[in-house]
């Protein structure tokens, strides 16, 4: 078992040795660039809402998560979070944000916009 890993782990460093330098380092620069959006609340929703306009439902999550992070006091950030829960289709997960959302200053319109995909796939 321990060999087949070690042997795995190989073959995908022998795979990503392949790959031509420029992608590699485009793809780490690009990742840089979405982490470090995240330092400041408001780029960071900012591009967790175009990775949600795109379809990038997954990458918007880790975006939100990130603001999280570095903003847990964040309503906009977790109620943007709990709709993508929805969207994934993980009702618990959703209710849990929502519930913790209970009694924080979150405008109508936000929360209208976070339940929706709640109500859609209802």
């Amino acid at each position: 078992m321990r060999a087949q890993a070690i042997i795995k782990t190989g073959l995908a460093g022998v795979a990503l040795c392949a790959l031509p330098a420029p992608a590699i380092a485009e793809t780490l620069a690009q990742l840089d660039a979405e982490s470090r959006a995240t330092d400041n609340a408001v780029t960071g929703i900012a591009q967790a809402r175009q990775q949600i306009r795109r379809g990038e439902l997954l990458g918007a999550m880790a975006t939100l998560e990130r603001v999280l992070f570095n903003h847990p006091q964040s309503n906009e950030a977790r109620a943007l979070h709990a709709g993508l829960l929805c969207r994934i289709d993980d009702r618990r997960g959703a209710t849990v944000e929502f519930d913790a959302m209970r009694g924080s200053n979150v405008s109508p319109a936000l929360n209208d916009e976070a339940r929706a995909p709640c109500r859609q796939r209802s």
